[in-house]
């Protein structure tokens, strides 16, 4: 049953993510199985979702990051899980140079249980040497309807789609797949669905970073989909949910993108992003206060229509980014949006002009669904 505790203590690793500088990622300890997306029935899909939200997190464990230097040898940084199993690591690294190509890279968590010291793998992503141009999109609504994170409400009219489907069921958002392709350089491959882990995740031309108000028990789910889908996969910067107004306040999911959306820019000072999200969970709100502050490192924004009602603050949001001579695009598609990227001038960078080049081919031999 997914409530038994009697499990071994696994760490789960996220994405990171690293400049030339340093190094951010996390991971967090549970007394839970690995997670397997397989096909089995509804009773399956039930009790294998169930799981994810009835993880059993171990608290004050400690842990160890290892990374190899240039010189292969590793360096082990300690860390300690807080009460939610979470822990944290962000280190500063002595110049470590960037690769030729956006790829990602190998760590190693190690922890000490009953059984001994264990060692799980984790990945980092490492952008090319002179990237100018990343992604950081939306997940809930603009990839795919996760049905949750408008709270509990929403839950219990989409629990049948949280609870009974498997990632390779879901429904993808019509032309995610062209659109994405297209903004990351490249197509990647499906690759392994059944657990996060197993093999190095692919990578795209231009980094792809992800920020959800969807709680952190869903990543492996969320990784999963992906890949089935043949998305560009990224760092995922998720929420630890609580039982309280932070977590299910309407204000809470743009203020936590915001948050999320500034580490990433300062994280990467010398690159520009493109933001890409939907108008029902705070998007627009936050990315117009990104704009704002940040004018110059935000190369387009992109609102997909999920059939909201723009509130007060939305349509200010809206109007800000236009002030701002930011290229917009808002719309229900993503096919129109691959014309507004040609439209909207995006060519003046030699980088963006190639995400135009390619939306067109990709856009060639794209079919509607």
């Amino acid at each position: 049953m997914p409530f038994r505790s009697d499990h071994p203590v696994r760490i789960q690793p996220y994405y990171g993510y690293r400049s030339t500088s340093r190094l951010v990622l996390s991971a967090r300890a549970l007394r839970t199985g690995v997670p397997r997306f397989n096909a089995g029935g509804r009773w399956q899909a039930f009790r294998t979702m169930v799981a994810q939200f009835a993880s059993r997190e171990e608290g004050d464990l400690d842990v160890e990051l290892g990374i190899s230097n240039s010189d292969g040898n590793e360096l082990r940084h300690k860390g300690r899980t807080d009460r939610e199993g979470f822990v944290h690591f962000d280190i500063p690294l002595e110049h470590r140079d960037l690769p030729s190509q956006t790829s990602w890279e190998t760590v190693a968590f190690y922890w000490r249980d009953a059984r001994g010291e264990q060692c799980a793998e984790g990945f980092v992503l490492a952008p090319a040497t002179g990237s100018r141009l990343g992604v950081i999109s939306d997940i809930d609504d603009t990839i795919i309807e996760t049905g949750i994170t408008g709270g509990p409400r929403s839950l219990l009219r989409n629990w049948r789609r949280v609870l009974a489907e498997m990632p390779d069921e879901r429904l993808q958002v019509p032309g995610a797949d062209h659109f994405y392709g297209a903004l990351g350089g490249a197509r990647i491959d499906a690759g392994n669905t059944e657990a996060v882990g197993k093999q190095l995740p692919g990578a795209t031309e231009r980094p792809f970073f992800y920020v959800s108000s969807s709680p952190w028990n869903l990543f492996s789910y969320l990784v999963a989909f992906k890949k089935a889908r043949g998305l560009p996969l990224g760092p995922i910067k998720l929420r630890d949910w609580g039982l309280n107004a932070e977590t299910f306040g309407s204000g809470s999911h743009g203020s936590h993108k915001t948050d999320a959306i500034r580490d990433i820019l300062a994280h990467y000072p010398d690159m520009k992003f493109a933001l890409v999200g939907d108008d029902s969970q705070g998007d627009l709100i936050a990315f117009g206060e990104i704009v704002e502050q940040h004018p110059q490192r935000i190369a387009a924004v992109f609102i997909r229509q999920a059939g909201e009602a723009h509130s007060a603050e939305e349509i200010a949001a809206r109007a800000a980014i236009e002030a701002s001579d930011t290229p917009f695009w808002t719309g229900s598609d993503y096919a129109t949006g691959q014309a507004f990227l040609r439209e909207a001038g995006l060519a003046q960078d030699s980088d963006a002009e190639k995400i135009v080049e390619i939306v067109e081919q990709a856009g060639n031999g794209a079919t509607q669904t």
